[in-house]
């Protein structure tokens, strides 16, 4: 090649291939970076941000399956399953969580197959059912120490041969203790609850079904209401296992108040539950209460 073909060469090269010093020089500073540290601690504390964000993430979701698990078991129990679930829409009043007392140790629960004469061993005044939110306390039937005297029980009935003639059928039977409680709610409601104890389950049996009641209607009549019948219309479902109960529901005309009774078996524990209300006692709040009473005998 010439020289004067190799210098026609060198004016063809692009200006990109032939970077002047004056230019490199220039471009220097631009190569220029912040310093490692700083990076370096930029990206442990977006490390921690981010592994802050999923446990919050895994946290919330932990919560939230929990959560879902705990309100359907709720909403999957049947009402009654659920002592002191306020259920306003249905009438059901708001009784405090129920908790059986605790039994001495080694000794059965009433309706276990090892105790055969059905004691139960736990404080019978401690099986009272309590009364609902905002109910007035029956002063009445406190009691001695939460001992009631047959004479209190026996003012629920009609007076005369009735109260004289149940009076010995106890003495008979040998009642041990009385426990009771009584209140009124809002709703004008008066709830009475007496539990009698005696020695052997075989003594309660015979008391309810031989002697208080009857058939069609209960043997001896509580104050208030003297025509009875059965109280078919108490659901199956809200009785429990192992618990006899006999309902009954004043039947009309009845006075100024309508009167609900209900006999509650459980071992050697017999609980008699008296309803009344001016006009009418609902059905609702009797079924809740013979239910919960019949839960804490069991």
């Amino acid at each position: 090649m010439t020289d004067q073909q190799q210098e026609k060469a060198v004016e063809t090269l692009p200006a990109s291939l032939e970077p002047e010093p004056e230019q490199a020089q220039q471009q220097e500073p631009e190569l220029e970076q912040e310093p490692l540290p700083v990076v370096a601690k930029d990206a442990k504390k977006d490390r921690r941000i981010l592994r802050a964000v999923l446990r919050w993430t895994a946290a919330v979701v932990v919560f939230a399956v929990a959560g879902a698990g705990t309100a359907y078991g709720i909403t999957d129990m049947k009402r009654t399953d659920v002592p002191g679930l306020a259920t306003a829409s249905d009438g059901r009043w708001d009784y405090p969580t129920l908790t059986k007392p605790p039994l001495p140790k080694g000794s059965p629960g009433p309706l276990a197959e090892s105790n055969r004469s059905g004691s139960h061993f736990a404080d019978l005044r401690a099986l009272v059912l309590p009364a609902p939110k905002g109910a007035t306390g029956d002063k009445a039937l406190d009691g001695a120490d939460g001992w009631l005297a047959t004479k209190v029980f026996l003012a629920e009935f009609s007076s005369g041969d009735n109260r004289s003639e149940l009076a010995q059928k106890l003495k008979d039977d040998g009642v041990r203790h009385i426990a009771a409680r009584g209140w009124t709610t809002p709703d004008g409601t008066h709830t009475r609850i007496y539990l009698l104890q005696f020695d052997t389950a075989t003594a309660a049996d015979g008391l309810v079904s031989g002697d208080m009641a009857g058939f069609a209607s209960p043997t001896h009549p509580v104050i208030g209401a003297d025509s009875y019948e059965p109280d078919d219309a108490f659901p199956d479902a809200a009785k429990v296992t192992n618990v006899s109960s006999v309902p009954y529901v004043e039947v009309k005309p009845y006075g100024a108040e309508q009167v609900r009774l209900a006999f509650v078996t459980a071992g050697d524990t017999v609980a008699m539950i008296v309803q009344s209300r001016k006009g009418e006692a609902k059905a609702v709040p009797f079924q809740q209460t013979v239910t919960l009473q019949s839960q804490l005998l069991s």
